[in-house]
């Protein structure tokens, strides 16, 4: 039998091992990057509190409009990328709305999403060496470029499957320079692209854009692909909605006669 010595114990309140400096929880009271939240509801848009969350502190006017018009960018790119068909998968199977979030989310990967990160981190090393090395930025570009090309791999953040001239890298870099806030990181990914370009007919995407406009924001490059995701949330929400609503469940990508015997006996498409 409990003691009530025991039971008392069991419901005492117990110090965490946990600590945040984001945000403070109080009875009656939140606290976060030393606002209360109450005050910042219905006074900050979304992007303001992403930049406040991560940063600590709220942007600049300049810096919530690019903040948002990136997170705008990161919306959906249609049935194409493979969290969205992950997501629609999961809707046709009957899985709850949550578990098609985060099986779209799970697909991405260094192939879909992580580029932005790889890019961010590229362009932040490339400002590095510029500084300490004393190198300008074309020299840095024509350095970086020559790095990749050497390794034979691909330079994140620069050409795209579908599109020739991604048409949302243009726009981003054009409302950098609007809000003032097209800096070094994004005039490195300028003169990337025009060796790239010289080259090979290559241009930037939009993760190249972001990665540039990110950093010059003062983003770590760790959070690149957290950020795209926020952004690519309601695509994905809006593509389980009309799987649920609109399409028969149970959606089969081929039927069996598709199946042919592979050599192996096993079969195969």
């Amino acid at each position: 039998m409990i003691s009530e010595e025991v039971l008392k114990g069991m419901f005492q309140p117990r110090t965490t091992p946990w600590r945040t400096s984001i945000t403070k929880v109080e009875p009656d009271r939140l606290t976060t990057q030393g606002y209360p939240q109450e005050e910042l509801i219905g006074n900050i848009s979304f992007p303001e509190m992403i930049h406040l969350l991560l940063k600590g502190v709220l942007p600049t006017k300049n810096q919530e409009k690019l903040l948002q018009a990136i997170l705008v960018s990161f919306c959906d790119h249609g049935i194409t990328p493979p969290s969205t068909q992950s997501a629609r998968l999961m809707a046709s199977a009957g899985s709850p709305v949550n578990a098609c979030l985060a099986g779209g989310i799970l697909a991405f990967g260094e192939n879909h999403a992580g580029a932005i990160e790889i890019s961010m981190k590229m362009l932040q090393r490339g400002i590095s060496l510029s500084r300490s090395e004393n190198l300008s930025l074309d020299e840095i570009a024509q350095r970086l470029t020559n790095e990749f090309t050497e390794n034979q791999r691909k330079m994140p953040g620069f050409g795209h499957r579908y599109h020739k001239e991604d048409p949302r890298a243009p726009r981003l870099m054009e409302l950098g320079r609007e809000y003032a806030c097209f800096r070094e990181h994004s005039q490195l990914a300028m003169s990337i692209q025009d060796i790239l370009h010289e080259r090979k007919g290559i241009k930037m995407n939009i993760d190249g854009a972001n990665a540039a406009l990110l950093s010059d924001l003062g983003f770590d490059w760790r959070v690149g692909c957290g950020i795209f995701i926020v952004g690519r949330i309601p695509g994905l929400l809006a593509h389980i909605q009309e799987e649920k609503t609109r399409e028969d469940p149970f959606r089969k990508l081929l039927d069996s006669e598709d199946l042919k015997p592979g050599n192996d006996g096993i079969n195969s498409f």
